[in-house]
């Protein structure tokens, strides 16, 4: 694992749990020990907490959570605590819950996640919300960019194999004439060939085409589409590219310039925790010349910021 946050050991569920207690407990709320404790155990831990906090105190850890403590640092606390399987289709629920739907959210989780990590999102969010994904999302979306989600649902990208030059040629000739040398666009053949190759074929696929039209598919992206759809589309391309350089880049702007987006840092540092943050933070030191730490530090305050600092782990000078 590429991750900050490891299984803690020596682990203590019920010390955990009778710790938590006391720092909630009667007046005034001791958020030093709840963010160590929750920033520190990895999720499967955390879940053994909380049912230890309920077999102990016949309380619910997460109700308790909720009601002692306030703002960002409350609901990176509640985050943390989402068994994460779930943590993805509740993301997504909410993303298309209620008036306006907010497609960053879709467009971050469905672009970045595996086929595998797809088809169980859809598991669960049938399990949990009896419901169908992709029926609320078609219901909520629309056009090509509502298309190329579909796609990205059906979770069919060929598995990565051996690799066929001539198919990749097609390909980045078929993508040359759909974009840069029609007057118009065609999003399908851009739809079905970013939703469907694998992995190694496209970034092959990238390189021949940077080759036979002399631009990076991103720039013919940018120039021939526009709106959602052409925010999903590079955020496909880029994580095809590299995972962890996409979210070295969300995070990046979801602190740069006036004002955070504490949504999506709390969304990446959460999910990206005990997957890959450490490359994450590489790979923003490398593009951006910034540390995820310095960032964090001067962007937030408080127990929010020391929370995140714990997620973070260390700092890249």
């Amino acid at each position: 694992t590429r991750g900050t946050v490891t299984a803690f050991s020596p682990f203590d569920a019920r010390a955990d749990a009778e710790a938590l207690r006391k720092a909630m407990k009667g007046l005034g709320t001791d958020e030093e020990t709840v963010l160590k404790i929750i920033t520190t155990r990895n999720n499967a831990q955390r879940q053994e907490i909380a049912s230890a906090f309920k077999t102990l105190f016949g309380r619910d850890l997460v109700d308790d959570l909720k009601s002692e403590l306030t703002g960002k640092f409350e609901t990176l606390m509640v985050s943390l605590m989402r068994p994460t399987y779930i943590f993805d289709a509740h993301a997504l629920k909410h993303a298309i819950k209620g008036a306006g739907t907010n497609e960053k959210v879709l467009t971050e989780i469905l672009s970045s996640r595996s086929p595998a990590e797809v088809r169980n999102i859809k598991q669960v969010y049938l399990q949990e919300y009896e419901a169908n994904l992709e029926d609320k999302i078609t219901g909520e979306t629309s056009g090509y960019f509502q298309r190329l989600l579909v796609v990205l649902l059906q979770a069919n990208r060929d598995p990565d194999g051996s690799i066929n030059e001539s198919l990749v040629e097609q390909d980045a000739q078929v993508l040359f004439r759909a974009g840069e040398l029609k007057w118009g666009t065609d999003e399908e053949k851009f739809i079905t060939i970013l939703g469907t190759r694998s992995v190694s074929h496209l970034r092959r696929v990238f390189d021949k085409y940077m080759t036979i039209s002399g631009f990076q598919i991103e720039e013919t992206i940018d120039r021939e589409t526009s709106g959602d759809l052409e925010k999903l589309l590079l955020a496909v391309v880029k994580c095809i590219r590299s995972v962890p350089a996409y979210f070295a880049e969300t995070l990046y702007y979801s602190m740069k310039g006036a004002g955070t987006d504490d949504d999506t840092l709390i969304r990446v540092m959460v999910s990206r925790s005990e997957i890959d943050l450490l490359d994450i933070r590489q790979e923003l030191r490398k593009n951006f010349a910034k540390s995820l730490h310095q960032m964090i530090q001067k962007d937030t305050s408080g127990d929010y910021r020391k929370a995140l600092l714990l997620l973070c782990g260390g700092d890249d000078e």
